[in-house]
């Protein structure tokens, strides 16, 4: 299992803070500071110790929030390169952002200056929230104006910050309810020249279509025509949560709208009881029954055992194929059983289907138990 991302946010980032900060404000309170923010803090998961840190940083730093602010970017290091992996190295900045977001929204100037100095070293698409949420259009205008900003890493905030779902961060109810205003900004980046700021405009695409699907299906209709293949795949992309629903029309725009007239053959999931830890594999073959060459979207649905007898589904992404008349493909599937910090296993039966073009055919089923028998 792979190493908890807290673990590497570790004593050691508000020492270096503290440093960083002394650096341009001699006055500041550096014992006090690193004291305050190591107090519980081995105990706090990742988020809760950079808030815990941000809280010090408030204690510590003037009461001016303008002059804190200032302090703040002012210690900041210098900007990468764009394109250069600093791997976990930028989190080193998450309590500045959460920082600006919790004590500077009375200051709409200077916290957007400090947010445009952090994302190009982490990100401040959590921070940006709550400016979008208490002073939508004025922050919406500066978005407008990043979105033609030289910085990649500016870019992709103006996506990254107004996704309605994203991940680790508060919703934006506004524009669940509404999302024009952010396709309107995603319309200026759906041909950004770099991949990074198109994945995250796919990325809030997606987001819209799980609270407005037809909002979904109409801008990927209108940016699929006469489409670039860099566009083509950011919509591909931005569809991917509609195609593992099986929807139609999403299935329908990349030409998988079609019922496939396919039968399944060689099916098997060995072992057929296998234990929390261990793998099991799932093969199969899709044959065409038609006289005529299909295109099939071939998918593997597997719905897991959770706790309390329910079922949760996971869908994964298996290929695009093009059969001839007759033709035969194989699929291969294996499964790890191990516990992940994204799933935890349980005992139970686990339901095995096919998806193909979005209608589900079922393989069968596999029992998982909590040891080896």
């Amino acid at each position: 299992m792979a190493e908890p991302l807290k673990n590497r946010f570790d004593a050691d980032v508000p020492v270096h803070i503290a440093r960083m900060i002394t650096a341009v404000h001699p006055r500041f309170d550096t014992r006090g500071f690193v004291a305050a923010a190591l107090d519980g803090y081995l105990a706090l998961e990742l988020m809760p110790r950079a808030r815990h840190i941000a809280t010090a940083l408030h204690r510590f730093l003037p009461d001016d929030y303008a002059r804190a602010a200032a302090i703040l970017i002012d210690s900041l290091g210098p900007k990468p390169a764009d394109g250069e992996n600093t791997g976990l190295a930028p989190f080193f900045y998450l309590p500045h952002t959460l920082f600006v977001a919790a004590h500077g929204l009375t200051h709409f100037e200077l916290s957007m200056r400090a947010q445009y100095e952090l994302t190009q070293r982490f990100t401040a698409e959590f921070s940006i929230r709550p400016f979008l949420i208490h002073q939508q259009q004025r922050t919406l205008k500066e978005l407008r104006i990043w979105s033609e900003d030289d910085s990649v890493h500016v870019r992709r905030l103006v996506s990254e910050g107004t996704r309605p779902r994203l991940p680790w961060a508060m919703r934006l109810p506004a524009f669940q309810r509404d999302p024009r205003p952010v396709v309107a900004l995603l319309e200026k980046l759906k041909d950004d020249p770099q991949l990074y700021v198109r994945r995250s405009v796919a990325n809030n695409l997606n987001d819209i279509g799980k609270d407005n699907p037809p909002v979904l299906i109409a801008t990927a209709a209108r940016w699929l025509k006469n489409a670039p293949a860099p566009r083509a795949a950011l919509v591909q992309h931005a569809l991917r949560s509609s195609i593992k629903r099986g929807d139609k029309q999403a299935l329908g725009l990349l030409g998988f709208g079609r019922r496939a007239n396919v039968a399944l053959r060689k099916i098997t999931i060995a072992p057929n009881r296998a234990a929390i830890g261990g793998k099991v594999k799932i093969t199969f073959d899709v044959v065409n029954t038609a006289n005529r060459v299909q295109r099939v979207l071939v998918d593997l649905k597997v719905h897991y055992a959770k706790a309390g007898g329910k079922t949760g589904a996971k869908v994964f992404k298996l290929k695009r194929i093009e059969l001839a008349p007759r033709a035969a493909a194989s699929f291969a599937k294996t499964l790890s059983l191990a516990d992940m910090t994204t799933r935890k296993h349980h005992p139970g039966a686990h339901r095995v289907e096919a998806m193909l073009n979005g209608q589900v055919v079922t393989l069968g089923k596999f029992e998982l138990t909590a040891t080896p028998r």
